[in-house]
């Protein structure tokens, strides 16, 4: 008779291919069933006047002209 042609490392390499596989399958299951917000305004960052990268929009109300 004839020796199976499968080793023990084809056999290791094939059960890590399936894990991996499985654990995506897993991953975009969970993905699909909580979505984060995708909206623009939670992806949107300002920077502030001392060049500080803060979540909050700057304030755009016309100052009063200084006396210099």
């Amino acid at each position: 008779m004839a020796k199976s042609q499968a080793t023990f490392m084809k056999k290791q390499l094939e059960k890590n291919r399936q894990k991996k596989k499985e654990d995506k399958a897993q991953r975009k299951q969970d993905r699909k069933e909580n979505p984060t917000s995708g909206d623009l305004d939670s992806m949107m960052a300002y920077v502030n006047e001392f060049g500080e990268i803060t979540s909050t929009p700057p304030d755009t109300s016309p100052k009063p002209p200084s006396k210099a």
